[in-house]
């Protein structure tokens, strides 16, 4: 792509409009080169930090009638190079817009800016009363706009959905810096095309997001959550879909193989977990509600299903310490394994009843090529999370040959109806396996979207396609 370099001149322009917020020294341009994608730095050639909708215009204003790329950045905390500025330009960072603008009781709403942490508007909220469920991973440092940008879903989405579902409006600037607003701050809206949840998940190529509208609703006042050590991994999923079979829909309903717990346990010394020899997998079932006698006869049905399958001694949490402790442990998984290890994580998803044979066509091929996986993931949704482990591997193979398997593994799964991003999305590392899952025609008309928004390409160029 052909964009301008930008010279002296573009950085006094920014320099004399954005005092103390444009910055372009090494240390800058190196923090803001990456997020937590492997270990992938692409410098850009300087950082813009606005605090207004006003100010994100007049950079992209300028920047299109000068030809000069932008990326889009929130906390950084992606997993597919959403963000990395691969051919340089401006890093547009939203995070000056960390205002929660508006709890709107009423009508069960909130009007944030996006660069809100996660956790923190859904603390907020819930003071209130309401709950905004979708909860990644990294929802204590993740800002309410990447996850606009990438649909994030997290735990709850077996139960809730994911951010699509709460979307309700979105300010937006478009990259020739027009301002307009997507739709209407209500439930139902069936009036032309739903530009809202075309912008929800476009990785921050169609237009920059300045303020956001979600819906909300009660926070449930009740939860219970066990933890259920498995002897086989595979049986382990076999259990998913029977609960559901049984009528039950977890708040969440998590898959963590043998070494996802025991790569994590060292770093979360508080929580005591009995891992045995023979223990291939636990799945963490979490119940949540209104009514505490409701949520022990759901978990009764649960013991139910699962006295179908060989299990260890299920336990309980108690008290909610013991609740914070194992799901601090489950989230702590990502962290861990990239700890451990060099590794590439893949974002599998599938029909829920396909999880087993999912989780074996990765074993499978992960034998044929020599490659060690830990797995986890969200399983009430299908949603398998396999991390790649390079270990002892060679530089070759992992460069030039490993993404011969990783393309095995996303054919399989979408033979089983799947497909090969549920929530981390496409960006940089995964767009060269978008023609596996999409036909041309397909592929083709999302390009012509992107044109028609971003008639110059500039911004976050080199994402999807």
């Amino acid at each position: 792509m052909n964009f301008k370099k930008i010279n002296a001149q573009d950085i006094s322009f920014f320099e004399k409009n954005f005092p103390n917020r444009c910055f372009y020294d090494a240390d800058s341009i190196k923090e803001y080169g990456h997020d937590e994608t492997e270990d992938l730095n692409f410098p850009p050639d300087v950082v813009l930090k606005p605090e207004n909708t006003l100010e994100v215009s007049e950079i992209m204003k300028y920047c299109f009638e000068n030809n000069i790329c932008v990326t889009p950045a929130g906390a950084r905390t992606g997993l597919s190079g959403g963000m990395l500025p691969i051919f340089g330009g401006v890093l547009l960072s939203m995070e000056k817009f960390n205002k929660i603008l508006d709890i709107d009781e009423k009508n069960h709403q909130v009007t944030t800016e996006p660069g809100v942490i996660t956790q923190v508007l859904q603390n907020t909220v819930k003071e209130k009363g309401l709950f905004y469920p979708p909860d990644p991973a990294s929802k204590g440092s993740c800002f309410i706009g990447g996850n606009v940008s990438e649909n994030s879903g997290g735990p709850k989405a077996v139960k809730y959905g994911v951010t699509k579902d709460y979307v309700l409006n979105l300010e937006i600037v478009l990259p020739n810096g027009e301002i307009m607003w997507t739709g209407a701050n209500v439930i139902k809206n069936a009036t032309g095309y739903n530009l809202t949840q075309l912008i929800t998940g476009s990785e921050g190529t169609l237009a920059i997001i300045t303020k956001i509208v979600l819906r909300l609703i009660p926070h449930p006042t009740q939860d219970l959550l066990m933890l259920v050590p498995f002897y086989d991994a595979q049986k382990a999923c076999e259990a998913v879909a029977a609960i559901f079979q049984a009528g039950i829909t977890p708040s969440g309903l998590e898959f963590m193989e043998r070494d996802a717990i025991l790569w994590t346990l060292p770093y979360e010394p508080e929580t005591v977990i009995e891992v045995k020899d023979s223990h291939q997998a636990h799945l963490l079932i979490e119940v949540d509600g209104f009514d505490q006698e409701v949520l022990m006869k759901e978990c009764e049905k649960i013991m139910d299903v699962l006295a179908n399958f060989d299990t260890y001694e299920i336990l309980f949490a108690e008290n909610q310490a013991q609740k914070d402790q194992l799901w601090k442990l489950r989230r702590k998984v990502g962290e861990a394994v990239k700890s451990h290890s060099i590794y590439k994580e893949e974002d599998t998803v599938v029909p829920r009843f396909a999880l087993p044979k999912c989780l074996e066509a990765v074993k499978t091929i992960g034998a044929k090529y020599g490659f060690k996986s830990v797995c986890y993931g969200h399983a009430g949704d299908g949603n398998l999370h396999v991390n790649i482990i390079k270990g002892d591997l060679s530089d070759d193979f992992w460069d030039n040959e490993l993404s011969k398997a990783i393309a095995e593994i996303f054919v399989e799964v979408i033979k089983m109806g799947g497909t090969i991003s549920g929530e981390h999305g496409i960006g940089l590392v995964q767009k060269p396996y978008m023609p596996l899952a999409f036909s041309e025609v397909q592929l083709n008309l999302m390009r012509e979207i992107k044109k028609v928004f971003d008639t110059k390409g500039i911004l976050n160029p080199g994402k999807i396609f």
